[in-house]
C-alpha cells in the first residue's frame, strides 16, 4: 500500500528549516502557468512578473501568515 507523503517533508522544509507541523490549508503558488513545487528552478525571465498565490481554506474570514 503506497503512504501519501507531504510534498515539504520529502523536500526536507519541514524537519531541516522549520519544526514539525501539519498542514492545515493548501498554499499554490504559480508564475503564469507554471505552479511551483519543491526543488523547482525557475528562470529569472520567468518571474519578472509577480506570482499568483492561492491559500485554501473554507473559513474566508480566517487569516494566515507566510
Amino acid at each position: 500500500m503506497a503512504r501519501f507523503r507531504e510534498p515539504l517533508v520529502l523536500g526536507r522544509v519541514i524537519g531541516d528549516v522549520v519544526d514539525m507541523f501539519m498542514p492545515s490549508v493548501n498554499l499554490t503558488v504559480a508564475y503564469g502557468s507554471r505552479q511551483v513545487n519543491n526543488g523547482c528552478e525557475i528562470k529569472p525571465s520567468a518571474i519578472s512578473s509577480p506570482p499568483r498565490v492561492e491559500v485554501g481554506g473554507d473559513d474566508l474570514r480566517t487569516c494566515y501568515t507566510l
